[in-house]
């Protein structure tokens, strides 16, 4: 299991430099989620352990969202060299998949796509805010869809 931080970066680096594609913090949010959703159905394990929670604009791991909010709605900036020796191969791949395909999309569809998902629909009706988007509920959903 990875630290998010790592993975944000690893992504908004991927975006940037190996995609030459933009990628605004509301973006990075939801291919946090697909990712997560991914590591659940194809390795039945987190790729990270911080929450997603349930937010206006779809799922949001608060911890990303709060270092990536000085940029607000604008695009993340290419970050300096990243080692990404510490994530194996098998999981590159994994991740570069779900970037690869993610990045295809506007932030807007995707925010479309998740609010259209049982398990933010389901966390985001609970009352009170910023509700947590259980595992279970990811793994289950995508399993079945």
């Amino acid at each position: 299991m990875y630290k998010v931080m790592k993975i944000a970066d690893y992504v908004v680096q991927r975006c940037n430099k190996d995609l030459h594609s933009s990628i605004s913090n509301l973006k990075l949010q939801k291919i946090l989620y697909f990712i997560q959703a991914e590591f659940l159905v194809t390795k039945n394990e987190k790729c990270f352990s911080e929450d997603i929670e349930a937010w206006d604009f779809g799922p949001v791991v608060p911890e990303v969202y709060y270092n990536y909010k000085v940029f607000g709605s604008s695009n993340i900036p290419v970050i300096t060299k990243l080692d990404c020796g510490f994530i194996c191969d098998e999981d590159k791949k994994l991740l570069n998949e779900i970037i690869d395909e993610c990045s295809n999309y506007s932030a807007s569809y995707l925010v479309d796509v998740t609010h259209n998902q049982t398990p933010w629909k389901e966390a985001y009706s609970k009352p009170g805010r910023n509700n947590i988007i259980s595992t279970e509920s990811i793994r289950n959903y995508f399993l079945e869809n």
